[in-house]
């Protein structure tokens, strides 16, 4: 079975099973989803927010240091390449995602800065940020009766 499997069949939710764990994902209503899950990109924030938190406080045990809790604001704007300052590529968009970092705990501030330093190396950090590249491929539909 691979990593993570997602099925739709009506609407907009979808079921996500990873591993033994199943969830959803769904559209606001003003997308012409039900509403009913987050969407897609606030799972994929959820996601990013989750990792940088898990790696920083991996990070801070093994370190000694006495991290509490982490909290991180994060969202995201789409721009035209053209548009947004100091980019040369040759993109058509590209994102922007803000992060707000909190760290809770007796820490210093190179503590502090050293685990905001650490968040940008979470994996999920790393795939968003690197060159990705996305191999697809069509699976045959078995019969419906």
């Amino acid at each position: 079975m691979p990593a993570t499997h997602v099925r739709l069949d009506s609407g907009y939710r979808t079921t996500v099973t990873s591993r033994h764990h199943v969830y959803h994902v769904d559209e606001p209503t003003d997308a012409g989803g039900t509403d009913t899950m987050v969407s897609p990109t606030e799972m994929l924030m959820g996601a990013l927010g989750s990792c940088m938190a898990i790696t920083c406080k991996m990070y801070a045990d093994r370190k000694g240091m006495k991290l509490n809790a982490v909290e991180i604001d994060l969202d995201f704007q789409r721009f035209s390449g053209l548009d947004y300052a100091n980019y040369t590529g040759d993109a058509q968009f590209v994102h922007e995602v803000r992060e707000t970092f909190t760290f809770h705990g007796e820490l210093t501030d190179d503590d502090r800065e050293k685990l905001l330093e650490i968040a940008s190396k979470c994996p999920v950090s790393r795939v968003l940020e690197f060159p990705t590249f996305f191999r697809r491929e069509l699976a045959t539909a078995p019969q419906e009766e």
